[in-house]
């Protein structure tokens, strides 16, 4: 199950605080994000440029690096951003209410998501860069993926504790069975519908011991 870290964290940029001056501008940074987005499925990360980047979004070229000190991490949070909303695991509140019940309630999101116009190629844009451009999987996976899986992680062991799966479950493996299922059917040349996609996930899910 993808879950989410925060979406709330904002771009990665050259790290540690910022000094004084003017204040960072929603309207320029949602330009930016959407602009690298664009450019990444359309060219790809070794087509694109950060020149080409700032001249799409109409900011100047010192404003992407004051926030991003490579494309690689730009690019990087332009997907992140594209997987929005898929809900964050809130562990207390799954603790409360059940399991399950979370499961059945992220559906709709990660449909909507995962149906979106570009994810399909977004996907496989990321996939097709792993071997020239290294570092922008790396700093997906670094920044993105991996806080996303340390939650599923805990979820899984909550689910242990539920005698939902085995105690023996090894939740590595696990994860990467449902990931991989799920981008595996992403990348399939005939892509579902969002109805035929829910059924899917259950059907994972359900797989998986996480829905009844």
């Amino acid at each position: 199950m993808t879950a989410a870290s925060s979406n709330a964290n904002p771009p990665h940029g050259s790290g540690g605080r910022r000094g004084p001056g003017r204040p960072r501008s929603p309207e320029a940074d949602t330009a930016i994000l959407d602009a690298a987005l664009e450019l990444f499925l359309e060219r790809g990360i070794e087509g694109m440029s950060m020149e080409q980047v700032a001249k799409r979004a109409g900011v100047a070229k010192l404003t992407l690096y004051r926030r991003w000190r490579s494309k690689e991490r730009l690019v990087a949070q332009a997907m992140e951003r594209m997987r929005r909303p898929v809900p964050d695991v809130p562990v207390d509140e799954i603790r409360r209410t059940g399991l399950a019940r979370f499961v059945e309630r992220s559906l709709d999101a990660q449909v909507e998501v995962l149906t979106r116009p570009g994810f399909r190629a977004m996907i496989a844009r990321l996939l097709g860069s792993s071997v020239h451009y290294p570092e922008l999987l790396a700093t997906s996976w670094g920044e993105h993926v991996e806080p996303r899986r340390r939650a599923t992680y805990a979820l899984l062991e909550h689910a242990k504790q539920a005698g939902m799966i085995p105690e023996d479950t090894d939740n590595e493996v696990l994860i990467d069975m449902m990931v991989g299922a799920i981008l595996y059917r992403l990348l399939q040349p005939d892509p579902l519908d969002s109805e035929r996609l829910r059924s899917y996930l259950e059907a994972v899910y359900r797989q998986a011991g996480l829905l009844a």
